[in-house]
């Protein structure tokens, strides 16, 4: 009897442990992502960024107060973005990611702004950003954005 209540805790143990691995090499990978992600915005890259956005008309990126939709219609504004100043500031030592399912992650991670037209000073605002990235085949995607002015 004591000999199958050692073996039954043994297997739970290592469903916990093996449940734990996974758990840390998910947030792990959704940490690289979002890394990935502010370096493409820093560079300008639309193709990098392309490749970070989830590729459906349900993305969505609030910004300004008005929502954005779809990959094709972010990447148009972040084109129009970058021809001023357009840089990102991460916070990624205080980047927690919160994994909803096996599929889905939220991130909350303070960045700041630095952001202009062509030809004008440009403006630092720091915000809280609140992203959702799904797992695809091809990795982890960003399938929306939602920076929140951050308090004085």
């Amino acid at each position: 009897m004591m000999r199958r209540g050692r073996l039954t805790l043994l297997v739970l143990l290592t469903v916990l442990i093996s449940a734990t691995r996974v758990e840390a090499g998910a947030e792990d990978d959704v940490r690289a992502t979002v890394e990935r992600f502010v370096t493409a915005q820093n560079a300008h890259d639309l193709s990098a960024v392309r490749d970070l956005l989830v590729d459906s008309p349900q993305f969505l990126w609030i910004t300004r107060g008005a929502p954005v939709w779809g990959r094709q219609a972010a990447l148009a504004r972040f084109e129009t973005l970058y021809r001023g100043t357009w840089k990102l500031e991460a916070a990624m030592s205080e980047l927690r990611v919160a994994l909803l399912s096996e599929e889905t992650a939220q991130i909350y991670m303070p960045i700041t702004f630095t952001i202009g037209p062509p030809g004008e000073p440009p403006t630092t605002t720091r915000f809280l950003m609140n992203q959702v990235l799904l797992k695809t085949p091809q990795g982890w995607k960003v399938t929306s954005i939602l920076p929140i002015p951050a308090a004085p």
